[in-house]
C-alpha cells in the first residue's frame, strides 16, 4: 500500500488529516504577513518624529501606495522562480520549509527600529512568499485524487484558514502597534510565523507522499514519461485557458488591493474612526490598520456559506464553473466600490485639511462586497489550476498564478495613486464600472473558454468511476 494511499485513509470531517496541517501553516504564515500588510503604508506615512515610537517615514501618499503595489507585485512574482525551482529540484514539500525559514528571518528582522533592517527583512519575505505560497497551494491539491470533487471544498477550508490568519493578524498586530509602536507589531508578526514553521514540522507525518520531489532518480516511470513527452493538444489548451484566466485575476486584485493601499489610507485621513464605547486593546478611536481585519473576518463567517451555496447550485445542474464564478466574483467585489462612491460624497475638505469625515459603515459594506467578490473567485481560481496544470508544470502555474495576483497588486498601485489627480470620488466609482462591465464580458464569451478545458471540470463521478477511485465523502458516494 503507498504512502498516498495510506494518506487517504487518515481523514478529519472527511478530508485527509494533511489538509488541516497546511491550513495552520498557512492560517500563520497569512497572520505575519497581513499583521505586517496592515501596519506597511501607514508607517511609510506616519511623520518622522525623533524617539517617537510611533515615528515613520513621512512619505508622501502617492509615493507610499507605488511603493505598495511595487512591493506586493515582488512578493508574488517570486511565485513564479519558486514554483519552478520546487518542480525541477526541491520538490513542493521542501521549498515550503525554506520558504517558512526565510519568512521568519525576515519578519524578525523587521521588529529592528533601523531602516537597514525594514528593507531587509522585507526583501527576506519576497523570496519566502515566493517558495512558499505557490507549493503549499499545489500540495492542498495534491491531496485529492484527480476527479475527487471534495478539492473544489478542501480550498474553502484552506481559503478559511488564509483568512483566520489574516482576520487575527490586522487586528492583533495592528492593536500591538497602536499601543506600543511600530517595531513591536513586526516584531508580533514574526512571532506568528515562528509558530506556523512549528505546525508544519510537527506535521510532516500527516504529509507524506504529498509534495515530494519527483524528479531524478526519486520519479516513477509515470511520472518520467509525463515530465519528457511534450504537452499534447489538450494540455496546450488547457494552459491557454488558464493564462487567459490570469487576465480575471489580474483585474480582480487590481480592484481588490486597493484594501491595502487607497483604502487603508482613506481609512486613516477620511473615516470618522470614533466609538462611543472602548474595546479590549483599542481606546475609543479604532486604529485604521484595524479595519484590514474586517474583510478576513466576513470570509470566516461566510466562506463556507458561500462554498456551500456554490456546492448545491452546481448539483442542480446549474453553471458552476470556475470561470463563471470568477466572473461574478468580479462583478460583486467590483460594486463594494460603489459605497466607496457614497463615502468619498460625505467628506468635507478646506483645501488640504479634512474638515467632516465619512461614516464606517461604508466602509464596512465595501469590504462585505469584496469579500463575497473574493469567495466567489479566489478559492476556486486555486482548485482551478490544480485541476488544469500539466504534471511537470504543476507548481510552475501556481506560481504563474500568484504572478498575476502580484500584478494585480501593482496595478492597485498605478490605479490607487491616481487619487491624489483624479480624486476618490472618480478612481472609485471608476473602479466599480470597470469590474461590472469585465464580469459581464467574461461571462459572454464563456462557452469558448470552457471548451478550452476539454472537460476538466465536468462529470467529476464519471471520471472518478471510470478510473476507481473510491472517496470517503458520503455526499458523493451516495
Amino acid at each position: 500500500m503507498s504512502s498516498v494511499t495510506e494518506i487517504k485513509q487518515r481523514e478529519l470531517f472527511g478530508h485527509p488529516i494533511g489538509l488541516y496541517v497546511l491550513f495552520f501553516v498557512e492560517m500563520w504564515e497569512r497572520f505575519s504577513y497581513y499583521g505586517m500588510r496592515a501596519l506597511l503604508t501607514l508607517f511609510l506615512v506616519a511623520p518622522i518624529i525623533t524617539g517617537d515610537p510611533q515615528s515613520g517615514y513621512g512619505w508622501s501618499n502617492a509615493e507610499t501606495i507605488s511603493f505598495y503595489g511595487t512591493y506586493t507585485m515582488f512578493v508574488y512574482l517570486t511565485s513564479i522562480p519558486g514554483g519552478w525551482i520546487a518542480d525541477q529540484f526541491l520538490g513542493q514539500k521542501k521549498a515550503v520549509m525554506l520558504g517558512g525559514l526565510l519568512l521568519c528571518l525576515g519578519h524578525g528582522i523587521l521588529a529592528i527600529d533601523a531602516q537597514w533592517a525594514f528593507f531587509t527583512g522585507l526583501i527576506l519575505i519576497v523570496i519566502g512568499v515566493g517558495f512558499l505560497k505557490p507549493n503549499i497551494s499545489s500540495m492542498v491539491g495534491g491531496l485529492y485524487k484527480k476527479g475527487d470533487d471534495r478539492r473544489d471544498r478542501g480550498f474553502y477550508i484552506f481559503y478559511i484558514g488564509i483568512n483566520l490568519g489574516a482576520f487575527l493578524g490586522a487586528l492583533l498586530v495592528g492593536a500591538v502597534a497602536a499601543k506600543y509602536g511600530w517595531h513591536y507589531g513586526f516584531g508580533l508578526a514574526g512571532i506568528g510565523m515562528a509558530l506556523g514553521q512549528i505546525v508544519y514540522l510537527y506535521g510532516q507525518k500527516f504529509l507524506i507522499g504529498v509534495g515530494e520531489f519527483s524528479g531524478g532518480s526519486k520519479a516513477s516511470v509515470e511520472e518520467q514519461e509525463a515530465r519528457k513527452r511534450p504537452l499534447t493538444k489538450i494540455e496546450k489548451d488547457r494552459m491557454l485557458v488558464m493564462f487567459l484566466s490570469f487576465l480575471i485575476i489580474i483585474v480582480f486584485w487590481g480592484a481588490f488591493e486597493q484594501a491595502g493601499g487607497l483604502m487603508s489610507i482613506y481609512t486613516e485621513q477620511k473615516t470618522d474612526r470614533m466609538l462611543s464605547f472602548s474595546l479590549p486593546f483599542i481606546d475609543n478611536e479604532v486604529p485604521a490598520a484595524v479595519f484590514q481585519s474586517i474583510n478576513a473576518f466576513f470570509i470566516i463567517t461566510l466562506g463556507t456559506l458561500v462554498g456551500t451555496f456554490w456546492y448545491k447550485w452546481g448539483k442542480k445542474g446549474k453553471e458552476s464553473s470556475s470561470l463563471f464564478k470568477m466572473a461574478i466574483g468580479v462583478i460583486i467585489m467590483g460594486f463594494g466600490f460603489f459605497f466607496m462612491t457614497k463615502a468619498s460624497t460625505e467628506v468635507v475638505m478646506d483645501g488640504d485639511q479634512v474638515v467632516e469625515k465619512s461614516a464606517m459603515i461604508w466602509l464596512v459594506l465595501a469590504y462585505l462586497f469584496h469579500t463575497l467578490g473574493e469567495l466567489c473567485a479566489s478559492p476556486v481560481a486555486l482548485s482551478f489550476i490544480t485541476k488544469l496544470a500539466p504534471l511537470k508544470y504543476a507548481s510552475f502555474m501556481m506560481g504563474a498564478y500568484f504572478a498575476a495576483t502580484g500584478l494585480g497588486n501593482k496595478l492597485a498601485g498605478l490605479v490607487g495613486g491616481l487619487s491624489e489627480g483624479a480624486g476618490e470620488f472618480q478612481v472609485f466609482t471608476g473602479i466599480a464600472i470597470f469590474c461590472t462591465l469585465f464580469g459581464l464580458l467574461i461571462i459572454a464569451i464563456l462557452k469558448p473558454l470552457k471548451r478550452l478545458t476539454h472537460g476538466a471540470e465536468d462529470n467529476e463521478r464519471v471520471m472518478l468511476e471510470a478510473e476507481k477511485y473510491e472517496l470517503a465523502d458520503p455526499d458523493i458516494n451516495n
